[in-house]
């Protein structure tokens, strides 16, 4: 009988050896500095009830209509595996009683779900982190999540060749002007537009504004912006927005084609763009969602967020050559069976003393060493007969070739220097 060969689902994927260092690298350094402006960590369900994506993305979104994992569970319950997580982190708001202690301020990281034809940077499994200010209105609330983004970003060396595009969406009065001065335009070509964007027509024309066939982008090339509509207080939120982002020290340009197709989102909407991954240029998108803490149950709750994908940002790294090295171990060798239970104490004690070490299995001195080297240990400590009677050790530097003889008491502090 031949043996079965099992592989990963198709559209997901192992993380091992340097594509998990940078993955880990990028959570890691999006926690250090969302926790600097003030964000705490929140987890999540990895699935949830249907409606809370239903509601929170549209019933018409691609998303919702096509991408979700939706099943029924035992119980007869629909549960879906979450495809994002502001929905998410929304209704966790709601669910425990927080909508009274506002402003909020989250951080998240962890796996979404999308049933999607997998491509480079793009999987049905796949990683976000995300950052979400709940309950303030102020346009410097925009300005300070924008901040954060960026300075993970560029904590993380990308921020070369990654530019912030910004726009605004208006309030609820603008958007119904310039949404009609839309429907006028692409009516005037609806026999020109895809079929998907003349759905979008009657039912979410901003949507329009998003669509990536040719036929579209040659009509929405033409189409109004929305600037000659905003109302006298959005145009207040940005221009302040924009003021706050010259303050922070963010550097952005403006982009009237970044739209957000839902009714609650509202004034800022922006993209962290490169041109470093082809077509799949967006690493971490966001904006204010107005609405979307009312769509839970809860009250009126003005918000703004991003998210950004994980895998985006890793492959970034790998294309600048930032891949984090692997920990380099102390590597514990006794000469022979004998002194194994004094290495092995050497051993421990080193680990409890905040130092990475590890002892091989088995072998002899020199199967133990050239492991010690394949493997980039930055010191082998060698102990024989004479090492374990006396307390001793000896110390090689890997690097420097060098060796030297040092007490088991000292060795945790020689080894920090």
């Amino acid at each position: 009988m031949s043996q079965i060969k099992l592989q990963p689902p198709r559209g997901t994927r192992d993380l091992v050896g340097e594509e998990f260092r940078r993955h880990h690298r990028v959570i890691k350094t999006a926690r250090r500095i969302s926790a600097l402006y003030g964000f705490e960590e929140w987890a999540t369900p990895i699935f949830e009830d249907t409606r809370v994506f239903a509601r929170g993305l549209g019933e018409t979104s691609d998303v919702v209509s096509k991408e979700m994992y939706e099943f029924k569970d035992r119980g007869g319950e629909s549960v879906t595996l979450r495809p994002e997580n502001t929905a998410g982190v929304c209704r966790a708001l709601v669910s425990n009683g927080l909508t009274q202690s506002l402003p909020r301020k989250v951080f998240y990281a962890g796996p979404m779900f999308r049933y999607e034809r997998p491509q480079a940077g793009r999987y049905r499994q796949f990683h976000q982190i995300g950052a979400e200010v709940l309950g303030a209105g102020e346009p410097l609330a925009d300005a300070e999540v924008i901040a954060c983004g960026y300075h993970i970003i560029r904590e993380l060396g990308l921020d070369e060749g990654v530019i912030l595009e910004v726009n605004t969406l208006g309030d609820a009065e603008s958007r119904d002007a310039y949404r009609a001065a839309l429907v006028a335009h692409f009516t005037a070509h609806r026999d020109r537009l895809s079929e998907d964007s003349q759905r979008r027509l009657e039912k979410n024309p901003l949507r329009i504004i998003d669509s990536k066939e040719p036929q579209d982008r040659a009509l929405v090339a033409d189409a109004p912006t929305i600037e000659p509509f905003l109302t006298e207080g959005a145009r207040a939120h940005w221009d302040a927005l924009r003021r706050h982002l010259t303050t922070f020290a963010v550097p952005f340009r403006e982009n009237p084609r970044i739209v957000r197709g839902l009714d609650y989102y509202s004034h800022t909407a922006f993209e962290f763009v490169t041109e470093r991954l082809g077509a799949q240029g967006t690493v971490m998108g966001g904006g204010r969602y107005d609405g979307l803490v009312e769509e839970m149950g809860g009250p009126p709750t003005p918000s703004v967020g991003w998210a950004a994908g994980v895998e985006r940002l890793a492959m970034l790294m790998e294309k600048a050559g930032l891949t984090p090295a692997a920990p380099r171990l102390v590597t514990v060798i006794p000469v022979s069976e004998a002194e194994e239970g004094v290495a092995l104490s050497v051993l421990q004690s080193l680990r409890g003393a905040g130092i990475g070490a590890e002892m091989g299995y088995r072998g002899n001195l020199k199967r133990r060493m050239e492991r010690a080297n394949k493997q980039g240990a930055r010191v082998a400590l060698i102990i024989g007969e004479t090492e374990a009677t006396q307390g001793v050790a000896q110390l090689r530097d890997l690097d420097a070739g060098t060796q030297e003889q040092v007490p088991f008491a000292a060795l945790a502090e020689r080894l920090r220097k």
